[in-house]
């Protein structure tokens, strides 16, 4: 901790831990006769903070496709190079993508939906991505890519038909990203399949984008952001399941206020029987 002082790194945050079992694409089920030719086709992106940090998230993302009769494949693991993008580091953010293309650009010209989980991650490949890498087959990947909760209002029929826990109250928190490239109506619509009653927590940015929140210098702004309308809303709803699908939004609800959040995956994961 001093070490990390001395980088710039907030004394007061506690970092992500890194998992002991991460996730590996060898878990993906491997699919029988019973599940029919006209199931839906997923390849399930599952992003470094997922694998690494939180493999419950794309574990319980496996869990809530199949049973909605999804064909289910995870790819070779593909960083999206976001973390390089936030910091500017193109060339390197460039060597990254030229491989995810390489690997999900078949997937994608067959039809098959790319599911992330993640919002920065999974919406990198919508945005940046084509940029970086300007060919016919990246812009198949781009078009291809949907975040989890799209994925769900796509197919809430499907969802809708599952058997689920008794109704409860949901608070959700969206993501900055998911705001501006996606839209919550996708979440409201995926949770509430799953007999969820959604609200929102009606705040901005969590505070913590990234690396912004951990910096020894942004850390009582980052601190303020939270409390101005997140923490709050958070703490006035205890009987609640909080929600959030970005991992820095997760981490900064559990910092302000004690609580876990759930990513959407988890939520309904845990719902069903």
């Amino acid at each position: 901790r001093a070490t990390l002082a001395a980088l710039g790194v907030s004394r007061e945050r506690a970092l992500p831990a890194f998992a002991t079992k991460p996730f590996s694409e060898k878990e993906a089920p491997r699919l029988g006769p019973e599940v029919g030719e006209d199931a839906p086709r997923v390849a399930l992106f599952a992003d470094t903070f997922g694998r690494f940090q939180e493999p419950s998230i794309p574990r319980a993302a496996l869990a809530v496709l199949t049973a909605a009769g999804a064909r289910v494949e995870v790819p070779a693991y593909r960083c999206c190079g976001r973390t390089y993008l936030s910091k500017g580091y193109l060339p390197q953010a460039t060597r990254l993508a030229h491989r995810l293309v390489e690997t999900y650009a078949p997937l994608a010209r067959q039809g098959v939906a790319i599911v992330g989980l993640e919002p920065s991650c999974i919406l990198t490949l919508r945005d940046e991505i084509p940029r970086l890498v300007q060919t016919e087959d990246a812009r198949a990947v781009a078009a291809a890519a949907v975040t989890f909760e799209e994925w769900c209002e796509t197919h809430a029929d499907r969802l809708a038909a599952l058997d689920w826990a008794a109704p409860a109250d949901a608070l959700v928190h969206g993501h900055c990203h998911q705001k501006a490239l996606s839209t919550m109506a996708a979440s409201h619509a995926c949770l509430g399949a799953a007999g969820l009653a959604v609200s929102e927590t009606k705040a901005g940015c969590c505070g913590v984008a990234g690396a912004f929140g951990y910096e020894a210098e942004h850390y009582d702004v980052s601190m303020a952001i939270a409390e101005d309308r997140l923490a709050p809303a958070v703490r006035a709803a205890p009987q609640a399941v909080v929600v959030a699908a970005g991992t820095s939004c997760r981490e900064q609800i559990e910092h302000t206020t004690g609580r876990r959040a759930l990513h959407p995956a988890e939520a309904l994961a845990a719902r069903l029987r």
